[in-house]
């Protein structure tokens, strides 16, 4: 529990090193293309050669024609001349086609396992991502349990006069300036009333009411104090309309986990700034014209490396009932996806990392 330690809150970004899986399937494509012209060269050479043999031989048999009876010896020569020949052609002609057809399977081969190894690094890919934002926000909801029982936050809500609020605000301002990947933290009272904040001075949101948010109502129904609430991305109006993930822990009396209800913390996680790193920070090449997205349970974009669709573009995936695996749509496109697979005691939200690379 990052908070419990006093460590400052950092955005988590990917390192998953690239491999070379592609180049040493594209070395050993190149390879086996030249074994291949190389041997159609050969054997073309070959069958020059035997056309030429076979010229020679038809010319002998002329020319031993003319000469009748005296002839009649080279004619037979010349006829085994023209017979091995025609056996060199035809051997000539097996050994083209049969190599052709077996560089041609190895070459088939060899792509079907590169496009293979691509999709697995893909699906790996796509579940370092999932795997960064869970162990981020796995954080989040230990720091928003814990500081819902700072004394100062549960003296302002049992007592909300003005030196509690004060107090509280203060104590709320120093948790922001430590802890930067909060865009603020309120404290509310049960009636979804917001008391105090941590950056009053740029968010005037103090008496403002948000019990009709999913997140408070759920907040309301929490049984103990080990208990959060991890809300949706959403667009937050009171905050500048910036993308949030807000967490709740129930603030009790005492600072005691079954203690009784008297207020709601929420904390709101600066979503689109820490989620765009690492889905910029996922290590696709170049070459993969690779979009990168973080998708909710729903399929709603949450998060895109090319910033586009936030919040308002659903995908389709071909899931069939699989929490991971890849997979090419009907343009040619690859798609990589996995499940959220949770952290520590954070379930996850039934979201995917995804990675779509054109064709």
């Amino acid at each position: 529990m990052s908070a419990a330690l006093g460590l400052k809150a950092k955005p988590i970004t990917a390192t998953e090193p690239a491999d070379d899986d592609s180049d040493i399937s594209a070395l050993i494509n190149r390879l086996t293309a030249e074994v291949n012209q190389i041997a159609v060269d050969k054997t073309k050479a070959i069958q020059q050669i035997t056309n030429q043999m076979k010229m020679l031989a038809l010319n002998a048999l002329i020319e031993s024609s003319r000469a009748g009876a005296q002839g009649a010896g080279f004619a037979v020569v010349a006829q085994e001349v023209r017979g091995v020949g025609q056996q060199v052609e035809t051997i000539a002609r097996e050994l083209e086609t049969q190599l052709t057809k077996r560089t041609g399977e190895l070459v088939a081969s060899i792509d079907r396992m590169s496009q293979r190894s691509r999709g697995e690094r893909m699906v790996d890919l796509s579940l370092n991502a999932i795997e960064l934002i869970d162990r981020n926000l796995y954080e989040r909801t230990c720091d928003v349990r814990w500081w819902a029982t700072d004394s100062a936050v549960v003296d302002c809500a049992a007592s909300p006069a003005a030196a509690a609020v004060n107090h509280a605000s203060q104590r709320l301002g120093v948790i922001l300036g430590a802890y930067t990947v909060y865009l603020d933290l309120w404290l509310c009272d049960l009636d979804g009333n917001v008391i105090a904040n941590g950056r009053a001075d740029r968010f005037r949101v103090v008496g403002q009411n948000v019990a009709h948010t999913k997140w408070f109502r759920e907040a309301q129904s929490l049984r103990c104090g080990d208990d959060y609430v991890a809300g949706d991305v959403e667009n937050q109006p009171l905050l500048g309309n910036a993308q949030v993930a807000t967490y709740c822990a129930s603030v009790r009396s005492g600072g005691q986990a079954n203690g009784v209800p008297i207020g709601v913390l929420a904390i709101h996680f600066d979503w689109e700034a820490q989620a765009r790193a690492i889905v910029k920070g996922v290590r696709v090449g170049d070459s993969d014209k690779a979009r990168v997205l973080l998708v909710d349970s729903s399929l709603r974009v949450i998060a895109a490396s090319d910033g586009q669709g936030i919040l308002s573009e659903r995908i389709s995936i071909a899931l069939n009932g699989q929490r991971s695996g890849f997979y090419h749509d009907r343009t040619g496109a690859l798609v990589a996806f996995h499940a959220t697979p949770g952290y520590e005691t954070y379930r996850g939200l039934g979201w995917y990392g995804v990675i779509i690379c054109g064709a």
